[in-house]
């Protein structure tokens, strides 16, 4: 695989990935705001972003799993690094939605 095709997966997973943790920050302003319909919606958005850039990986794994040669690049080291974190931030963002929700109904 040429290193153009690794930095143009790596700069996808990076698009992906970043938009999704925007997203996941703007519904923790929802969640602090109580509007927890919205901050759902948009969990669910990041979660379509994240998948995207997972599938953009999976290509690059398969290319390797049939035995194609693939240099690694810092870029794509980074691109991973960057994809991990937000799928992180994503599940405590849920988990702190079902929190905030808690809290909301017995104060």
């Amino acid at each position: 695989m040429e290193q153009e095709d690794i930095q143009v997966v790596a700069f996808e997973i990076i698009l992906h990935s970043g938009t999704a943790r925007t997203t996941i920050h703007d519904a923790f302003k929802n969640m602090r705001e109580e509007n927890y319909e919205i901050a759902f919606e948009q969990l669910e958005d990041a979660n379509e972003e994240i998948t995207l850039a997972h599938q953009s990986q999976t290509e690059l794994l398969q290319k390797y799993a049939s035995g194609e040669s693939i240099n690694m690049e810092i870029i794509m080291v980074h691109a991973q690094d960057h994809l991990m974190t937000t799928m992180t931030l994503k599940e405590v963002a849920s988990e702190m939605l079902h929190l905030y929700k808690k809290v909301n109904e017995t104060a």
